[in-house]
This record gives C-alpha cells, sequence and structure tokens, in this order.
C-alpha cells in the first residue's frame, strides 16, 4: 500500500486529491496536513511513501518545507503542487529536491501516474519543465535578474505583479507589512527597478505569470 501525505491548506483541494487516489486499491491518503508545522508533527511521528505539497500557504511555503524535508526526511519524496506554472516555480521546486512538479490543473488526469512513477524512483517532470533543465544544466540558459531572488522574494515578485497590495500579500504570507516593504526593497535592488509598475512589465514579459 503506497501511503500518501497531502498538504495544503485549502481543505477542499486535500478532498478532491483524496477522491483521485481514492479509486485505486493501492494508495491510501493516511495523513493531511493544512501548514507546514503540521506537516513536520505528521512525518516525526509517522511512514510516508510520498507527500504531495501544496506551494503557496499561509507562513511558510511548500519551497521552505521542502527544504527541511530534504534535509530531516531525505528518503521521502516530494510531489509540489501548485496553480503556478513551471515557468514559474518548477525550475526552482526541482532544484530544491523535489521529485516532482504539477500544476493542480493536470492532477485529475496525472496525479497517480505521478505518484507511482515518483514512488518507483522516477521523476515527474513534463516537457516544458525538461527543457528548462536541459537548458539550466547543459549551460545554455545564463543567470537572469530574477533568478538572483530568494524563493520568497521571487513569490513576493510574482504577488506584486499579479496585482496584489502590500495589505493583501503580507495578510496571504503571514508576514508584517514592514517586512513585506523590506522584501519589495531587496528585489527592487537585486533587479534594478524602481518601481511596482517596472516589476510588473519584467514579469509579464519573462512571462512569469500568467494572464
Amino acid at each position: 500500500m503506497i501511503k500518501i501525505l497531502i498538504v495544503d491548506d485549502h481543505a477542499i483541494v486535500r478532498e478532491g486529491l483524496k477522491q483521485i487516489v481514492g479509486e485505486e486499491n493501492d494508495m491510501l491518503v493516511s495523513g493531511e496536513a493544512e501548514d507546514t508545522a503540521e506537516l513536520f508533527k505528521l512525518v516525526s511521528n509517522d511512514h510516508f511513501d510520498i507527500a504531495i505539497i501544496d506551494i503557496s500557504m499561509p507562513g511558510r511555503s511548500g519551497l521552505d518545507a521542502l527544504k527541511d524535508l530534504k534535509k530531516n526526511k531525505p528518503d521521502l519524496p516530494v510531489l509540489i503542487l501548485s496553480m503556478f506554472s513551471e515557468e514559474q516555480y518548477g525550475l526552482r521546486a526541482i532544484k530544491a529536491g523535489a521529485a516532482g512538479y504539477m500544476k493542480k490543473v493536470s492532477a485529475p488526469n496525472e496525479l497517480v501516474s505521478a505518484i507511482r512513477n515518483i514512488v518507483n524512483g522516477g521523476k515527474y517532470i513534463n516537457q516544458s519543465l525538461a527543457e528548462k533543465l536541459a537548458e539550466e544544466y547543459g549551460g545554455k540558459a545564463g543567470l537572469q535578474l530574477h533568478e538572483k531572488l530568494s524563493d520568497r522574494e521571487y513569490q513576493i515578485m510574482c504577488l506584486i505583479a499579479s496585482g496584489k497590495n502590500a495589505e493583501q500579500i503580507s495578510n496571504d504570507l503571514s508576514i508584517s507589512v514592514h517586512t513585506f516593504y523590506t522584501y519589495r526593497n531587496r528585489i527592487f535592488e537585486k533587479m534594478q527597478l524602481k518601481s511596482n509598475v517596472e516589476l510588473t512589465q519584467y514579469v509579464i514579459q519573462k512571462k512569469l505569470i500568467e494572464i
């Protein structure tokens, strides 16, 4: 039996994933968490064959959790689930140690096969992400400005470009408005930008968010 841990702050998403794998006789969702604190409590007390983690959660993100899991539970494979495109977060997730990266819209058709492949020691990487990885490790892609950002800075950059204001982003990430502006200033400095408008134009030009 493949024991699955699902980590997502939306109960409806967790329920949907449970329904998808529930049709398989050899798969069982044996743990659910709505944030990273609950995730680490579960993995310290139980064994799972795979963790499926949402990339966007209040407080610490799925990418942050992934990095700690790779240190504390290196044998637990992680499939990162996201509403964002592979271009936006896929490369960062794989480089951080994820065994796969999947958009949520692909889950109904591809989740079961991805789980089987990962549990058997493989990876789940679609064609566009495979091409990005080939460029990265083939030395064809130079370091772009947004690639200088930390994962949290990158997340905030994309949220700014999506049209959210300081208060909304602060609430989404469970940080203070002051902390948000500290991050934004670092982003501007690293990317040599002066305003949200310039940042948004850059993100759209690089197709880092879906419009």
